[in-house]
């Protein structure tokens, strides 16, 4: 951890660095309980999208508004109180018997869970020097990382003693514990507390959307990210199932390793892009390069090249965390005052985008039959997977092309 003596470090990064590691696993271990789900529930692949993926388009709808409650009463009582509702939704998943059930706790929790990283990087925006954004970015997202490594084997192993139900009770306390940890550990830095009228709230989200700099990099943040949480969240497990025909326990350690690689990813990229920029490289380049990178392995994945899985999905995981970088850049390019709402509004973004991907593809699988064995045709996941990649290949193409025309 960084070396900074006021406030004590662990005060602050520890409480958020667990809400997200929670976030982090709802998210994700919908990849692993994905078989439970069809076969409790009797859903098709566009249903089990469409579930997987109302967690973020509930975690979207909150952003904006997430924003201006982040810079008027700041990040400890926001995140507290909408950790509540995470803890709420998993106790309504568990106990759901239809589709529509677990639809509203999956919604439930993508609400409560919508400020688990924003409320922590605008902590660390208050309590931080600017140089150690990337390096404190970097060690919250290792949290979530840690959140998808427990999505894995460890939940594997937990459905040997208890079900997808239990699962989820567990994951309803430990959210309330978390709503409790922030509450009372957290410092509060009320003197940055944003006193403007909601108007000048308002003007604020404005501000960030009328910029260039913002317009620059979003589009391709907003479509890497997207894909990577489509993915990983949720279509990986699948495929490794139809496509690299693995059992179920092969699956979750290569999922476990992908996770690795995706936390190794969040602190190694945001040393990388501190020591770069010490050298004259600015972290908007490091965070390009990066998610170029993330792009060319899809074409991989997609075109379902004879390679390793275990390679492929290290790699997927390992540069799909480089979109976090462009959060840094952001926040530097804005006043201090509207760091919580420049990085809700990429966020917003983001998760409106993973919500539409992580449907569509399921939408797109569904187009072609189903085996007797209720495996997905390969066709369908690579008609899906082409089709996120291009809109990918678009956003890196109006980066590197329109984008760098002007500066604002």
């Amino acid at each position: 951890m960084p070396n900074i003596k006021q406030p004590p470090v662990f005060r602050v990064f520890l409480p958020f660095a667990f809400g997200y590691f929670l976030s982090y696993l709802f998210r994700v271990v919908n990849a692993v309980i994905a078989p439970d789900l069809v076969a409790d529930l009797n859903i098709n692949p566009s249903q089990l999208g469409l579930l997987t993926a109302t967690y973020f388009i509930a975690f979207a709808s909150s952003q904006l508004p997430l924003g201006i409650l982040l810079d008027k009463f700041g990040p400890r009582i926001v995140e507290s109180f909408l950790l509540i509702f995470a803890g709420i939704g998993a106790f309504i998943f568990a106990k759901s018997q239809t589709l529509t059930g677990v639809i509203i706790g999956r919604a439930f929790i993508g609400f409560g869970v919508s400020a688990c990283l924003m409320a922590a990087f605008k902590s660390y925006v208050l309590w931080f020097p600017e140089k150690l954004w990337p390096r404190i970015n970097g060690f919250q997202m290792a949290a979530g990382g840690l959140g998808a490594l427990s999505a894995t084997t460890p939940v594997e192993w937990l459905m040997n003693i208890t079900d997808w139900r239990g699962l989820f009770l567990l994951l309803a306390i430990l959210s309330f514990f978390s709503a409790l940890g922030v509450f009372l550990i957290v410092p509060e830095k009320r003197s940055q507390k944003n006193q403007d009228s909601f108007s000048l709230q308002i003007k604020g989200i404005k501000q960030v959307f009328k910029s260039r700099n913002f317009w620059r990099i979003a589009p391709l943040t907003a479509m890497t990210q997207a894909s990577f949480l489509a993915l990983q969240g949720l279509w990986a497990g699948p495929w490794l199932r139809d496509i690299a025909g693995m059992p179920r326990s092969e699956i979750g350690i290569v999922l476990f390793w992908a996770a690795v690689a995706m936390t190794s990813g969040f602190v190694c990229l945001g040393y990388i892009a501190e020591n770069l920029a010490q050298r004259g490289i600015s972290i908007f380049y490091t965070a390009v390069t990066g998610m170029s990178i993330f792009i060319g392995i899809q074409i991989f994945i997609a075109f379902q090249i004879p390679i390793a899985p275990i390679f492929l999905w290290i790699l997927f995981s390992f540069f799909g965390t480089s979109g976090i970088l462009s959060y840094a850049v952001l926040s530097s390019s804005f006043p201090r005052t509207l760091s919580g709402r420049v990085t809700t509004s990429i966020n917003l973004l983001v998760f409106v985008a993973a919500f539409i991907l992580q449907w569509l593809v399921g939408a797109i699988i569904n187009l072609w039959e189903v085996s007797s064995a209720g495996n997905y045709h390969p066709s369908g996941y690579q008609a899906g997977f082409l089709t996120i990649l291009g809109l990918q290949a678009a956003g890196l193409a109006w980066c590197l092309f329109p984008g760098f025309k002007k500066k604002s």
